[in-house]
């Protein structure tokens, strides 16, 4: 097993660049992954490498307001920096896991010698074509199910983060009930469950805290299904709670539709929703928790177009500036400093922050 790499000031420097000149950039891809999951190129600035990254995302592609926009982030930066050709590709929902293969090998057969998977449930493909094809370079974000000598698995440390949204859901709840909607149940959702109620209890010992999941694997579909979130947010709602927070991909439209129509509060996930959501519903996003797959893309890439690829565990932490919470809207501006108070502790390891839900 490789030992974790934890980024610290670099990553921090690299996501303050990536805010200053990320909004400067008109080299963006024209084209992006189409809903049957076919690849199709970009236009990129004049190549300054020979670098060609092909990115395959997760059930809802770019577009989804939040994980694999996030990750598309990253990956126009790069362009940008580096004129890189890319293409890109996404998985639909239901489809085989010979499928999620047979993508990942197309874009290798097409000439992509870097390979970046998002999400956990291109780990078993990415073990069978990375073994395949020693040669390529692939990046699997999300889980390190998935090892070899030319795979890098990007984590983050995203109960770090819950812990934060969790604690400024307690401090501002009325009720004193909140909510947690996961997409799917797996370890890695858990991870932001257990944060996230971790967190509100270390204010409030004694708030009440929903938790549901929209599916049970193998159905991802809890990824991509805002009429479910809407469904389950509106239960929790009429059950007391004021303030919802989703780690559900797509499906955290609809916790964000139902905490509107309630007059209510929500709190998004992976970007800043705030800014990523719908125009209709952004005003009842109170902060989201931030994990900086814009970040890892990209310096992932930056690593390859230096020739500095390196395999094994990488793990974006708090510390690190990996995960974070947003205050776009001003609606926490009056609890930051209790925020930035636990979040100081967790980064000294005063509060060790669980990864699995208690009980």
């Amino acid at each position: 097993m490789r030992q974790t790499r934890k980024f610290a000031a670099v990553v921090a420097a690299a996501a303050l660049a990536l805010t200053a000149c990320g909004s400067d950039s008109s080299e963006e891809p024209t084209d992006t992954g189409t809903a049957d999951g076919t690849a199709t190129s970009s236009d990129t600035a004049e190549p300054m490498s020979d670098v060609k990254v092909g990115m395959a995302y997760d059930v809802g592609g770019r577009g989804d307001q939040s994980f694999n926009d996030a990750a598309a982030a990253g990956l126009d930066q790069a362009v940008a920096e580096f004129g890189i050709e890319t293409t890109e590709a996404t998985a639909v929902d239901g489809e085989p896991e010979s499928a999620r293969e047979e993508r990942l090998q197309q874009l290798i057969d097409a000439g992509y010698t870097t390979v970046i998977a998002v999400g956990f449930a291109y780990a078993p493909s990415v073990a069978k074509v990375a073994a395949e094809n020693p040669d390529v370079h692939f990046a699997l974000i999300d889980s390190t199910d998935a090892e070899g000598d030319n795979i890098a698995n990007l984590t983050f440390a995203e109960h770090e983060g819950s812990f934060l949204v969790g604690a400024a859901a307690a401090l501002k709840s009325q009720s004193g009930n909140i909510g947690f909607v996961g997409g799917v149940q797996v370890p890695l959702i858990e991870k932001f469950q257990a944060g996230y109620e971790a967190g509100a209890k270390e204010v409030n010992p004694d708030i009440t805290i929903q938790s549901t999941y929209l599916t049970q694997p193998p159905d991802f579909s809890g990824f991509g299904d805002p009429a479910k979130g809407k469904t389950a947010a509106e239960g929790m709602f009429q059950a007391g709670a004021d303030i919802i927070y989703h780690a559900a991909g797509g499906s955290g439209g609809g916790v964000f539709t139902a905490a509107a129509e309630a007059g209510k509060q929500a709190i998004g996930v992976d970007s800043d929703q705030a800014l990523t959501a719908a125009p209709e519903v952004q005003d009842v996003i109170i902060t989201s928790m931030l994990k900086k797959l814009d970040v890892a893309v990209f310096e992932f890439i930056k690593a390859e177009v230096e020739g500095n690829f390196e395999a094994g565990a990488q793990e974006f932490n708090l510390a690190a500036g990996g995960v974070d919470y947003s205050t776009t809207g001003g609606k926490i501006d009056d609890i930051t400093d209790q925020l930035d108070e636990l979040k100081q502790k967790i980064i000294d390891g005063e509060i060790e922050v669980p990864t699995s839900p208690a009980g």
